[in-house]
C-alpha cells in the first residue's frame, strides 16, 4: 500500500517526538524512581532483618536480583509498596467463592490440626487464617524495629491505619504488606479470562501466567466500605487478590512496556490530582485492555504508540465519567470505589485537555 508522503513525514515526526520524550521525560523518571527505591530500600532492609530476629516467621525477601529490588511496586513518586512474601501456606485450603469481590479467604484444610501450621496462633475459631491478625502483629514488630533501627531518625509509622506504612525522610510513604504467593493455581474469580473470542495473550502465555499465578497481600480494602455486618465480619479473614506479576508478563513484547512508562511519566507530570483519582495502576489496566482491543505484535510497533495511548486516554475519559473502571482479570471489581465523584469529574476534564492537546497538536510531545 503506498503512504502520501506528507502522511509519512508526519508519522516521522512524532516517532521522533516520542523516542525523544523518553530520552528525556521518561528516563528522568524512570532515574529518579530507581534512586528513591535504592534509598528506601536500604532502610527497610535493615528494618526487616531486625523483624526477622525478633519473629523467624516473617522472613525478609526484599533481596535485589540483577540491579533489581523484586517485590516493590511504585504507586506514585512518593509512595512505594513493598511486598513481603511469607512462608508455609501448605496447610490451607484458598477459597475464593465471590462473597467478597476482589478478595479470598484462606481456610485450615479439613484433617489438619492447627498445631501443624507455623501460623497457628492467628487462625480463627472458624478455621481461617486471620489477615487483619497476621498484619496487627507484624506492625507490633515493624515499630519495635523502627525503634532500633540506624535509621529511627528518618522513619516513622503512620498511625490511623492496620497497614504497615512508614514515612522515610518525610518524603516517601512505603506500605510493607505481608503477602502468600499461590503458584500452580487459578482464582475461580478470574476463570472466565482470557475470553475465548479474543486472540490475545498468545495460548503459550496464558498458561505460563496461570502457572505463576497471583499473591494473596495482607492490606485494608475500600470494597468492606458501606458493607451489610457480615462482609465486615469477613474482612480481618479476607486477603486481597493480587495479579502483578501477571499483568507485568502480558505486557512483555512490543512497546507494551515503553508505552506503561510514557503513561506514567504523563500521569506525573499532569495528573496527581486532589484525592489522587488516577493511579499508575488504572493506566496499567486500562493498557491491558487496549491489548485486547490491538491483539496483533505489530499494533505495538513503534509508529502506533502515540495512537495507543490516545485509545487509552479515551478509555479513562469514559470510565472516569461512569466513574467506574473494571479490574483487569477480576472485572467485577471497580478500581474507583472509595473515589470521590467530584474528583473523578475533575479528573475527567484534565484528561481530555491532555487527550485534546495530544489529538490537535502534532508537537504537543514537546511540550508535555
Amino acid at each position: 500500500m503506498l503512504v502520501p508522503p506528507d502522511m509519512m513525514a508526519a508519522q516521522t515526526r512524532m516517532i521522533y517526538q516520542m523516542n525523544r520524550y523518553c530520552a528525556e521525560r521518561v528516563q528522568a523518571r524512570m532515574f529518579k524512581t530507581a534512586t528513591a527505591i535504592r534509598e528506601i530500600c536500604k532502610i527497610v532492609q535493615d528494618i526487616l532483618k531486625e523483624v526477622e530476629l525478633q519473629e523467624p516467621r516473617f522472613i525478609s525477601s526484599l533481596v535485589e536480583c540483577n540491579g533489581r529490588f523484586e517485590g516493590v511496586e511504585v504507586i506514585s513518586p512518593n509512595e512505594f509498596e513493598i511486598v513481603l512474601y511469607l512462608n508455609q501456606m501448605g496447610v490451607f485450603n484458598f477459597v475464593d467463592d465471590g462473597t467478597l469481590p476482589g478478595c479470598a479467604v484462606l481456610k485450615l484444610s479439613d484433617g489438619r490440626k492447627r498445631s501443624m501450621s507455623l501460623w497457628v496462633e492467628f487462625i480463627t475459631a472458624s478455621g481461617y487464617l486471620s489477615s487483619r491478625k497476621i498484619r496487627a502483629r507484624f506492625q507490633t514488630l515493624v515499630a519495635q524495629a523502627c525503634d532500633k533501627s540506624i535509621y529511627r531518625d528518618m522513619v516513622k509509622m503512620i498511625g490511623d491505619t492496620t497497614e504497615v506504612k512508614l514515612r522515610i525522610r518525610e518524603r516517601f510513604i512505603v506500605q510493607i504488606t505481608p503477602a502468600f504467593k499461590c503458584s500452580g493455581i487459578w482464582p475461580r474469580s478470574a476463570a472466565h479470562w482470557p475470553m475465548p473470542h479474543i486472540p490475545w495473550p498468545h495460548p503459550s502465555i496464558v498458561a505460563e501466567v496461570k502457572t505463576e499465578g497471583f499473591d494473596l497481600l495482607s492490606k485494608e480494602s475500600v470494597i468492606f466500605q458501606n458493607k451489610n455486618n457480615n462482609a465486615a465480619s469477613m474482612e480481618g479473614d479476607a486477603w486481597v487478590l493480587s495479579f502483578f506479576e501477571a499483568e507485568n508478563r502480558l505486557l512483555q513484547g512490543g512497546c507494551r512496556r515503553r508505552c506503561l512508562s510514557i503513561l506514567k511519566t504523563l500521569r506525573d507530570r499532569h495528573l496527581e490530582l486532589p484525592g489522587n483519582p488516577i493511579t499508575a495502576y488504572h493506566l496499567k489496566t486500562l493498557l491491558l485492555y487496549e491489548c485486547e482491543k490491538h491483539p496483533r505484535d505489530f499494533e505495538w510497533d513503534e509508529p502506533c504508540i502515540a495512537d495507543r495511548i490516545n485509545g487509552i486516554f479515551l478509555q479513562l475519559i469514559s470510565c472516569l465519567q461512569y466513574r467506574r473502571c473494571p479490574h483487569y482479570f477480576l472485572p467485577t471489581l471497580d478500581l474507583f470505589k472509595g473515589k470521590s465523584p467530584s474528583a473523578l469529574e475533575q479528573a475527567a476534564k484534565q484528561v481530555w485537555r491532555l487527550t485534546r492537546e495530544m489529538l490537535t497538536n502534532a508537537n504537543a510531545f514537546e511540550k508535555l
